[in-house]
């Protein structure tokens, strides 16, 4: 089986022998040490290794040690297989990361249009996900509020922008779900209304609920403003999820100037046990890639103490 030869490929980098895994095709691959965060790949992360499948590739995450998984797709999965999905999670003991809650596509509807057909889009889009949410045992999807209006002035555009969150949280509240921002950089994605960690907390103390927090996502923040650890920490009380990426380049922790060790240890001091979502790509092709992005996130998990 492709995924067994892949662990095999895999088992020096984790310090286990070759042998521990044993000649025949049945016997089960033992566990490689868990990884002290949550760390979430995604479809596609470990597909050269794990073939396309993306149970099978969820297996192999867990044979290696992840306990969580990031699909940004899941609403465009069939209702089928994200119940199988949330199945095999919850078979192997692995969390459920954030899925993008809009449909149309992630950066709509434009939430700073106010009453409409973009508010209606949005609030569809919300009751929607609930059910996603519950087929594949998440907590957290994703909400990029949209487009900057030139013609509109900026406060009426936050106005705007909180009052459909409200909206929406109130949606997700008897759920206990949780809809997290996500301030992307200029650079990137230029023209978008949310692009700062402050903005992001502003804006979630304006909506004021449970189920309006921030996804700080470390590359994009690294881009926007840097000054990292300083802004999580003025930051903290709103944020609930954060995601990965070295810059430049959005691949693996130690291919950029992130110093991922110290920011990842900051974050854990602190007491989150949430989901670091794997939102990156990998820096080499095929399987050496792939094991080049295991041997990342070995260096900079946390030594559990």
């Amino acid at each position: 089986m492709k995924r067994r030869h892949a662990i095999k490929l895999t088992g020096a980098a984790l310090g286990l022998s070759p042998l521990a895994f044993g000649g025949s095709s049945t016997q089960a691959a033992p566990a490689a040490p868990p990884f002290t965060l949550a760390f979430a790949p995604h479809d596609g992360m470990f597909r050269a290794s794990a073939g396309a499948d993306v149970l099978d590739q969820i297996n192999y995450a867990a044979d290696l040690g992840f306990h969580a998984w990031e699909d940004n797709g899941m609403p465009k999965r069939e209702v089928a297989m994200q119940t199988k999905i949330g199945e095999l999670l919850a078979q192997r003991g692995m969390s459920m990361g954030v899925f993008v809650a809009n449909t149309i596509n992630w950066t709509e509807p434009t939430l700073t249009n106010g009453a409409g057909e973009h508010r209606d889009a949005f609030l569809k889009d919300i009751e929607a996900a609930v059910e996603v949410a519950k087929r594949c045992n998440a907590k957290h999807m994703t909400v990029v509020p949209g487009f900057v209006q030139l013609r509109l002035e900026p406060f009426y555009q936050m106005a705007n922008v909180v009052e459909t969150l409200k909206q929406g949280a109130a949606i997700l509240e008897p759920h206990d779900l949780v809809m997290v921002l996500e301030p992307l950089n200029y650079r990137d994605h230029p023209g978008l209304f949310l692009n700062k960690a402050a903005q992001a907390y502003a804006v979630c103390r304006a909506v004021g609920s449970p189920s309006c927090k921030i996804l700080f996502d470390i590359y994009h923040q690294q881009i926007q403003e840097g000054n990292l650890i300083p802004n999580i920490d003025a930051a903290w009380e709103e944020i609930a999820y954060f995601q990965i990426g070295d810059n430049p380049g959005r691949k693996e922790p130690t291919t950029g100037e992130i110093n991922y060790s110290r920011v990842l240890e900051h974050i854990h001091e602190k007491g989150f046990t949430g989901v670091y979502g794997m939102e990156h790509g990998n820096s080499l092709e095929g399987e050496a890639g792939e094991q080049a992005v295991l041997e990342a996130y070995r260096k900079v998990d946390i030594v559990a103490k």
